[in-house]
């Protein structure tokens, strides 16, 4: 399992023997199965994920008692409630496998241990941190640029195994319409 999180971090930073022995070692793998709770809100997020295989989703409960679905992986990755993990604060997002998921994880603790004794994990940690805010930028300006059909044509092309694996009501909360006109959406696209 560490492989490849090994060949995502050294694709792009320098790794010495000795730092990626230390990542293998404090990256502790887990699996989950479909539809458990790996994180639940009303806590301080303990991990941060990097998926290997399966589809991890962060949700909150909006005022109406109604799941609102912020993030969906792509395998592989990164994931956890960022900000909350970041401080070490309460979060009000629950993370949890849509699909049977394998996975590793690294507490706030250890991950701040790591970067303080390398410097390529402190590269590595800034560009991990730059993407994130990037993919959330744009993510941002499609909800509020894109209708309905061109932020699912747009998940289509650049995500297409998340229409084959995260079941209807997850994508449609996560594009932000109702699971209804979603199918009316893929409906009109068929034909």
């Amino acid at each position: 399992m560490h492989n490849k999180l090994l060949q995502y971090m050294c694709s792009g930073h320098d790794f010495t023997l000795e730092e990626t022995e230390a990542v293998r070692k404090y990256f502790e793998p887990v699996t989950f199965s479909k539809n458990t709770i790996i994180e639940e809100a009303g806590k301080i997020p303990e991990y941060l994920y990097y998926i290997i295989e399966g589809y991890i989703r962060l949700f909150y409960m909006d005022e109406n008692g109604n799941e609102v679905t912020t993030h969906i992986n792509c395998p592989p990755g990164f994931f956890t409630s960022y900000s909350d993990f970041t401080s070490q604060t309460l979060s009000e997002n629950t993370i949890e496998s849509i699909t049977n998921s394998e996975l590793l994880r690294i507490s706030k603790e250890n991950l701040d241990q790591l970067i303080s004794q390398s410097q390529a994990m402190k590269d590595f940690s800034i560009s991990v941190f730059q993407q994130s805010i990037t993919y959330n930028e744009k993510r941002s300006r499609e909800l509020s640029v894109l209708n309905a059909e061109q932020r699912y044509l747009k998940l289509m092309n650049d995500y297409p195994e998340i229409i084959q694996n995260v079941p209807i009501q997850y994508i449609a909360s996560f594009l932000g319409m109702k699971p209804e006109s979603l199918s009316r959406i893929r409906r009109k696209i068929i034909n």
